[in-house]
């Protein structure tokens, strides 16, 4: 999982917990926490929005722990297989009071302290959605956090100044799966639950689409964050992938690496555009009548691919100064050039073809021949 930096709530958030639990963590908090994520929930129909809510929710309190680089990552791992315990019903009286003592106080944010303090009541909420949705939110939930235990197995402590790589792109293809691949099923499977009648594609066509969407924005993550990864010890990148450009984890760290690093980012930027084809199939899936559904597909997918544009253009995307990231007037300006494509497939397919262009255009002209 990405972290992202968080807006604190005014004055203390716990007391708006009464009399709504519910109200708070779906609405204030879950805003609070999710930023861009929230825009797109709030135009979801309504009866997705809380089972979607509630798993972002649950899933960022198991990041939190996961990225606390102040608690060892041996107790990070513990503190996370027993919140994936709860999530799952397992009895445990202490397990949250342990989270809440020994990580919301690291908290730099006040919204994730509050976070991690309100997984009680988090937790009563998801006992009270239906069967379906319970289960699919526990589903989701273990699989996203199977993806935490992953990087805190793989990976070294981020203050060790060790470097570990993933070794092939079948264990990245396998990780994108396990921190973003599974979201995309998690939301088909919401879409045709709580949306009957209204996709025409079988499911299983949907499903394997909606896990290819996920993994494209989570590709999309891997490259942005390389530089930053690098320097808490985690290499995405393969290192068999590395070797055949005479290049080994920690060289990425060096002041030509951009450079030196170029033509894998250019293997990897090519092997997420059909994952990106892939996305936009899924939404064009979407009947046009539906405008708030194209929408939550849409603006992820038109964000993904300006931030590969601006990875494709970048001379220094090694640079941790220099993060390809989409600013926030520009995701406004995105979601304001979304409105009349949204309800057009030759348009959106038009949009997309531009922007896959650019990341070409860009690639070879920067790539020495």
């Amino acid at each position: 999982m990405r972290r992202h930096k968080t807006r604190a709530l005014p004055g203390h958030p716990i007391r708006h917990m009464n009399p709504s639990p519910r109200a708070f963590l779906l609405g204030p908090l879950l805003k609070s926490v999710s930023r861009s994520f929230y825009l797109t929930l709030r135009i979801l129909p309504p009866a997705m929005r809380d089972p979607i809510g509630l798993a972002y929710l649950l899933a960022r309190a198991a990041d939190t722990i996961a990225d606390t680089s102040l608690v060892t990552p041996a107790r990070r791992l513990d503190l996370l297989l027993s919140l994936r315990a709860q999530v799952n019903g397992a009895p445990d009286d202490g397990a949250l009071a342990r989270i809440a003592d020994e990580v919301a106080g690291q908290q730099a944010q006040p919204d994730e302290r509050v976070l991690l303090e309100s997984l009680g009541p988090a937790l009563s909420i998801l006992n009270d959605l239906s069967a379906a949705d319970t289960a699919a939110v526990r589903d989701i939930v273990t699989t996203l956090s199977t993806g935490m235990e992953f990087d805190l197995r793989t990976f070294p402590d981020e203050t060790s100044g060790q470097i570990a790589a993933l070794q092939r792109f079948d264990e990245l293809d396998r990780y994108t799966y396990l921190v973003a691949g599974c979201v995309g099923e998690f939301w088909t499977k919401m879409t045709f639950a709580h949306m009957p009648g209204l996709i025409r594609t079988e499911p299983d066509v949907m499903l394997a689409r909606g896990v290819r969407f996920g993994k494209a924005l989570q590709m999309t993550n891997v490259l942005r964050d390389c530089a930053r990864d690098l320097r808490i010890g985690r290499c995405y990148l393969p290192a068999d992938m590395l070797a055949r450009h005479g290049l080994a984890p920690r060289d990425l760290l060096a002041a030509d690496a951009s450079l030196r690093a170029r033509p894998v980012l250019a293997d990897l930027l090519r092997a997420t555009l059909p994952l990106f084809q892939d996305a936009l199939d899924y939404t064009l899936a979407i009947p046009s009548r539906a405008v708030r559904l194209r929408l939550a597909c849409l603006w992820p997918i038109m964000i993904g691919l300006d931030t590969l544009v601006l990875l494709a253009r970048n001379e220094a995307w090694l640079d941790p100064a220099r993060i390809s990231k989409v600013r926030r007037n520009d995701v406004y300006r995105i979601m304001a050039t979304s409105m009349p494509l949204v309800g057009s497939n030759r348009m959106l397919r038009a949009w997309v073809s531009r922007r896959m262009n650019a990341i070409e255009s860009a690639l070879n002209g920067a790539i020495p021949r």
